[in-house]
């Protein structure tokens, strides 16, 4: 007599089970999906106020009486504050070019350099980046007063360069590592001398990069306000260092129009430097300036 084993019937029952659990679609904890909208309401909601009242046809900043554009134009006619904003301008416009002209030189030397000493300068330029601004801030207060150098627009651009040429160098020393060294060494070939191939062959493929690390240098430095304290003379003062010396004595509505231009101007900036790259035919700017 022959055996005929039947197949049994429970195993594709507990796979089907398993097979629909998987397929069921992934629910997001509502727990975590309201703590990030509380996160975010925090975040931005003071932001969204000041926005807000510095439109405002009165003098309140607790009552909302109407748009107006009364507190931009005081803004326009307000002589301090313009002339800390041209302050503002200036050492951001220096802190930018120096910041590039060094990062630039300084990302080619650590991806170049494969030795040892070039492993440490790359461990010390990530320093500034971990360090807390006031430090930097401070040190630098510091470093002036005991050299001598008496605190002013001078020193504040001083120190903006030194702090922003990690940035710079985070930012396009992934970008000299991607480049292939061939084409400059072709380049040499054909009767280039180094300072050529860089010139004509290297920089040209960084140009996207470097144009968006210097927006971004531009914004970060023109709303920095921790290391301008710390390093700014009496006058003229930056732009930040003027508004909080200003909302010492009562915050004013001209406060929040000066603070909504600063916040349109640097999401402005920031979002210039995101599509810069596919002006070029790039990769997206958020990878870029990620340094992947």
């Amino acid at each position: 007599m022959t055996l005929v084993s039947t197949p049994s019937t429970t195993a594709p029952a507990h796979e089907s089970v398993r097979t629909r659990k998987r397929r069921r679609p992934h629910r997001r904890p509502r727990v975590l999906v309201a703590v990030t909208c509380l996160f975010f309401a925090l975040l931005y909601l003071p932001i969204a106020v000041v926005a807000l009242f510095s439109f405002n046809s009165q003098k309140s900043l607790t009552v909302f009486d109407g748009f107006s554009l009364r507190w931009y134009r005081a803004f326009a006619h307000d002589d301090v504050l313009i002339a800390s904003l041209g302050t503002s301008l200036r050492i951001s416009l220096v802190a930018m070019a120096g910041s590039v002209l060094l990062g630039v030189a300084l990302a080619l030397g650590l991806v170049r350099c494969r030795t040892r000493l070039g492993s440490l300068a790359g461990l010390i330029m990530l320093v500034p980046l971990i360090t807390p601004e006031i430090v930097t801030g401070v040190a630098s207060m510091l470093l002036f007063k005991g050299l001598g150098v008496p605190l002013s627009t001078g020193t504040v651009m001083l120190a903006e360069i030194t702090f922003s040429i990690s940035y710079v160098t985070v930012v396009l020393r992934s970008r000299v590592a991607a480049l292939n060294p061939e084409v400059e060494e072709a380049a040499m070939d054909l009767g280039a001398t180094r300072w050529q191939a860089v010139r004509l062959v290297t920089l040209p493929a960084l140009l996207p990069a470097v144009l968006a690390s210097a927006v971004l240098i531009f914004a970060l430095v023109f709303d920095d306000f921790v290391l301008a304290y710390f390093t700014t003379g009496v006058d003229p003062q930056p732009l930040s260092v003027r508004i909080y010396s200003a909302i010492r004595f009562g915050v004013q509505p001209t406060i929040n129009a000066v603070g909504t231009l600063m916040l349109a101007g640097s999401i402005a900036l920031i979002a210039l430097a995101l599509f810069i790259p596919r002006l070029f035919g790039r990769r997206g700017g958020l990878d870029i300036l990620s340094g992947e």
